[in-house]
C-alpha cells in the first residue's frame, strides 16, 4: 500500500512539473500569428538563423574534434595531471557567460595581446563570425567534455583488452569498440553542445553584437519592438534548436529497447 502511494505521488509530481515546464511553451505558441512568423523571418530572422545556423556547425564540430580525446583521457588517465585539468574545466562551465564575453572581449579585443596579434594579420576578433564561433565554443565545449568522459568511462574496458590481445591497434580497436560502445553518451554530448551553442546569449552579445546571432536577434527585437516582436524568433529559435536534441534523445531510446 505504501508503495503504491509512493508511487501516485511521484506520477503527479511528475504530471505537475511536466505542464508546469511546458505552459510558457503554450503560452509563446497561443500569441504567435503566421503573418508575425513571417514578418520576423523578414526582418532580420532569416539572417540571424544563416549566421547561428553556419557558427553553430563550425563550434560543434571543434567542440567534437578537440573534446573527445580530452574526454577519453579523462576517463582513463587517473593521474593528478588529469585530475587537475578536470578541475580547471569546471571554472569555465561554472561561469556566468557574461563574464565569459566580458574576458573574451579583454583577451581577444583590440587592447588584448591577442587581439593584437590578430589586428596585425588582419583577422578581427571581435564582431565577426570568428568572435560568434569562439564565444559558443567556450559556453559549449565542457558539456560535451564531460560528457564525453563519462561515455568512455561506462565502456568496459575489457573488450579493448581483448582487441588488443588479438592483435589489433589502439587505432582500430578505438575506431571498432570504445567509440562504437561509447557512442550514445558522446551523441548526447554532442546535442547538448549543440543545444548550448546554438543558444549562447551571455558571451555572443558582449565580444560579437554584430553579426546577429537569433539569441541576440531576439533580444534586439524585444528591446526595440517587445515582446510582439520577440515571440515569433523565439519560436523560431525554438525549432531550430529543439530537433537535433530531441532526435537523439528518440535514437537512444529506440536502442535501448532493442537491448
Amino acid at each position: 500500500m505504501k508503495h503504491r502511494l509512493g508511487a501516485v505521488i511521484a506520477l503527479v509530481l511528475a504530471i505537475t512539473l511536466v505542464i508546469l515546464l511546458l505552459l510558457p511553451v503554450g503560452a509563446l505558441l497561443d500569441n504567435i500569428s503566421f503573418s508575425g512568423l513571417a514578418l520576423a523571418w523578414s526582418n532580420g530572422g532569416m539572417d540571424a538563423v544563416m549566421v547561428s545556423m553556419s557558427c553553430t556547425a563550425v563550434a560543434v564540430v571543434a567542440i567534437v574534434v578537440f573534446g573527445t580525446p580530452v574526454g577519453w583521457f579523462l576517463a582513463r588517465r587517473k593521474s593528478h595531471f588529469w585530475r587537475v585539468i578536470e578541475f580547471l574545466l569546471y571554472i569555465p562551465l561554472l561561469m556566468p557567460p557574461l563574464v565569459v564575453g566580458l574576458l573574451l572581449m579583454y583577451f581577444l579585443g583590440p587592447y588584448g595581446w591577442f587581439g593584437r596579434v590578430f589586428s596585425a594579420l588582419q583577422w578581427t576578433m571581435t564582431n565577426s563570425a570568428s568572435a560568434i564561433v569562439v564565444a559558443q565554443i567556450y559556453e559549449a565545449i565542457p558539456y560535451y567534455i564531460f560528457s564525453a568522459a563519462a561515455a568512455f568511462s561506462q565502456v568496459d574496458v575489457g573488450f579493448e583488452r581483448t582487441s588488443f590481445s588479438l592483435g589489433r591497434t589502439p587505432w582500430y580497436t578505438l575506431r571498432k569498440i570504445t567509440i562504437p560502445l561509447a557512442l550514445p553518451g558522446l551523441s548526447a554530448g554532442c546535442a547538448m553542445a549543440f543545444a548550448r551553442a546554438v543558444g549562447a546569449f551571455g558571451a555572443v552579445v558582449v565580444i560579437a553584437y554584430y553579426p546577429h546571432t537569433l539569441p541576440v536577434q531576439i533580444w534586439v527585437a524585444l528591446q526595440e519592438q517587445g515582446l510582439p516582436a520577440a515571440f515569433p524568433l523565439a519560436l523560431i529559435l525554438l525549432l531550430m534548436a529543439l530537433p537535433f536534441p530531441l532526435l537523439i534523445v528518440l535514437w537512444r531510446y529506440r536502442r535501448d529497447a532493442r537491448m
